[in-house]
């Protein structure tokens, strides 16, 4: 039995008690694990192409966080991802009118592809925090299902509504601070908003990009972790506070330009079934597999 295939087979009957097709979606065999693995922690592959050894689960409630949505089963990452979200929770409570953070997604207790949500997520590296201030840390697991986030967006993005705060601006400033952190994905309107507001050394703007969504939450993602084989690191931002890019993106969405017309017919893409095991680091099967 080849090895791939292997992996494959004691993966299905390790989380489902049967055997699974070489050719199921990736995301129900990691979908399916309850729990992390015992082995020593590591990031194996890409951010939106990879899986996870050895998470740390964050606990559903501490002094200065509570995680929410604790049916996705999804309050799992690497330990420096883990320390990550505890160590800004404390920065947040800090600030005027927060208790801490409400945390939403980070990884699967192993990784890999999401049933529902992100493409990415998929190594423990990535954090979504809600623009939500907390007022109370004791809600209950019914009420962290029910209640959402605030939008703090304008204008389909191009601005920064009456729910942004200073204190929004502060909490994303220490997360691009810590030196772990790659990149803060915010809504263009915030970034260009930060920069007005930023004063002396710009530099932590850098990590800040502006991109679709990301209204409700920023999103968090950490570089690899140092001496971890196999982790691969997004492409570095480009040089510059990138102020002038986010300003663009606000221009785009203010005035859009029109879709260029064909000039010939083209041929529709196939649409890009879902990632299965063997489009996943070699790793990935192993992990899937681990008791």
């Amino acid at each position: 039995m080849k090895l791939f295939h292997k992996f494959v087979l004691i993966a299905g009957l390790a989380l489902t008690g049967a055997p699974v097709a070489a050719q199921q979606p990736a995301k129900e065999l990691f979908g399916a694990a309850r729990k992390g693995t015992a082995s020593r922690s590591a990031s194996f592959g890409s951010y939106a192409k990879g899986c996870l050894a050895g998470a740390e689960q964050l606990a559903e409630t501490g002094p200065t966080w509570q995680a929410m949505r604790l049916s996705r089963n999804r309050n799992w990452g690497h330990p420096e991802l883990i320390d990550f979200v505890q160590k800004l929770s404390r920065k947040a409570a800090q600030q005027r009118g927060w208790k801490g953070l409400y945390v939403g997604d980070l990884s699967q207790p192993r990784g890999g592809p999401m049933l529902t949500g992100h493409r990415s997520h998929q190594i423990g590296l990535d954090a979504d925090i809600w623009m939500l201030p907390p007022k109370r840390l004791n809600l209950s697991t019914s009420e962290r299902e029910a209640l959402s986030s605030i939008s703090t967006r304008r204008s389909k993005g191009a601005y920064v509504n009456k729910n942004w705060t200073r204190a929004h601006h502060e909490i994303i400033k220490a997360a691009a601070e810590d030196k772990r952190v790659a990149r803060i994905f915010v809504f263009p309107g915030a970034k260009v908003q930060m920069c007005k507001d930023a004063k002396g050394d710009r530099r932590w703007l850098r990590k800040i990009r502006p991109w679709w969504g990301h209204h409700y939450h920023f999103h968090v993602r950490l570089s690899c972790p140092k001496g971890v084989k196999g982790c691969v690191n997004q492409a570095p931002p480009p040089a510059g506070d990138g102020c002038k890019d986010a300003e663009k993106w606000v221009q785009d969405i203010l005035h859009p330009k029109p879709a260029p017309k064909p000039t010939k017919p083209t041929t529709p893409r196939k649409p890009r079934g879902p990632l299965t095991l063997k489009d996943l680091p070699n790793q990935c099967g192993p992990v899937l597999s681990s008791r």
